[in-house]
C-alpha cells in the first residue's frame, strides 16, 4: 500500500496556498512528518489529503484515485484527526468511540475502543464526559476514536500540539506501534523538528506552499536547510545515544 501526490495544488479565491506539491509515493509501515515554519501550507496539505479542501493534482491510493471516492469512502481509508475534537459533543469518551465503530460495524466494539484508550494511556477517561475534558485529553481522544477506526492512512494535524512531555512521547510511540504492526501510513504535522527527527521515517520541509526537501531526517536535516526556512542558525548533531537532535543557537536576522 502507497500514498502518491502529485502536483498538488490549492487555492483561496485568488491566493495560492500550495504550488504542485508532488511526494514519492509514501510506503505503509511509515511515519511521514510534515514539517516546516507557520504559514508553509502543512495543515492545508493534510486537509487536501482528507478531501477537506477543493484541490488540483492526483491523489492515489494503491493506484486508485482517491479524489473519485464519495466522502465517507474517502475519509475510512484515510482518516483526518484535526487539532482539537469540535465543541459541544455530549458523550463520554468511551461512548464517543463506540459510536464510530458501531456505524463502522466493528466487531467487538467495547474491546477495540477500550484498547484505543489503554495504549495512550488514558483508559481512566473512559467514563468522563468530553466536555469536562482539558485540551490536552480531548486532543488524545481524538487520537484514540482514529486509531480505534484503524484506517489504512492516519492524517493527524499536530496530534502533540496541548501535551505535555510524556504524553507527546506516548502519542508518537502508539502511533508508530500501529503504523508498522498494522502496515498502515501515518502523515502528522509536526512543530517540534525534534520529536519529527526521532520518530518520523520521513521529513517533508515545505515553505511557502512548495516542498523545499523530503526523504530521511538524516538526509534533509542540515544547517543550511534550517536557516533557509526556519531562519535559525542551529547545528545538527547525535547525541549519546545516537538520536538526532537539532541544536538552535540564535535566530537569523
Amino acid at each position: 500500500m502507497s500514498l502518491l501526490i502529485d502536483q498538488l495544488s490549492v487555492a483561496y479565491g485568488t491566493r495560492q496556498i500550495l504550488h504542485g506539491v508532488s511526494l514519492p509515493a509514501l510506503p505503509a509501515g511509515s511515519l511521514v512528518a510534515l514539517v516546516g515554519p507557520n504559514g508553509a501550507g502543512k495543515s492545508t496539505l493534510l486537509r487536501a489529503l482528507a478531501g477537506l479542501e477543493r484541490m488540483k493534482g492526483s491523489l492515489s491510493l494503491d493506484g486508485e484515485d482517491v479524489t473519485r471516492l464519495g466522502f465517507a469512502e474517502r475519509s475510512r481509508r484515510l482518516a483526518y484527526m484535526p487539532q482539537q475534537l469540535p465543541p459541544g459533543i455530549a458523550l463520554g469518551v468511551l461512548e464517543s468511540i463506540l459510536a464510530g465503530l458501531r456505524v463502522a460495524g466493528v466487531e467487538k466494539p467495547l474491546e477495540v475502543a477500550f484498547e484505543a484508550l489503554r495504549r495512550l494511556g488514558i483508559e481512566y477517561l473512559a467514563e468522563y464526559p468530553l466536555g469536562s475534558l482539558s485540551g490536552g485529553q480531548r486532543q488524545l481522544v481524538a487520537l484514540a476514536q482514529l486509531l480505534a477506526r484503524n484506517p489504512r492512512v492516519l492524517l493527524l494535524d499536530e496530534p502533540t500540539s496541548a501535551l505535555d512531555l510524556h504524553y507527546q512521547l506516548r502519542v508518537m510511540d502508539a502511533v508508530r506501534e500501529r503504523v508498522q504492526a498494522h502496515r498502515l501510513l501515518a502523515v502528522a504535522v509536526l512543530h517540534d523538528i525534534n520529536l519529527a527527527a526521532s520518530h518520523a521515517d520521513w521529513l517533508v520541509v515545505l515553505s511557502e506552499g512548495r516542498v523545499v526537501a523530503s526523504g530521511a531526517p538524516e538526509q534533509v536535516l542540515e544547517p543550511e536547510l534550517l536557516a533557509k526556512v526556519y531562519g535559525v542558525a542551529a547545528r545538527v548533531e547525535r547525541c549519546s545515544r545516537g538520536r538526532l537532535q537539532v541544536l538552535v543557537d540564535s535566530a537569523l536576522a
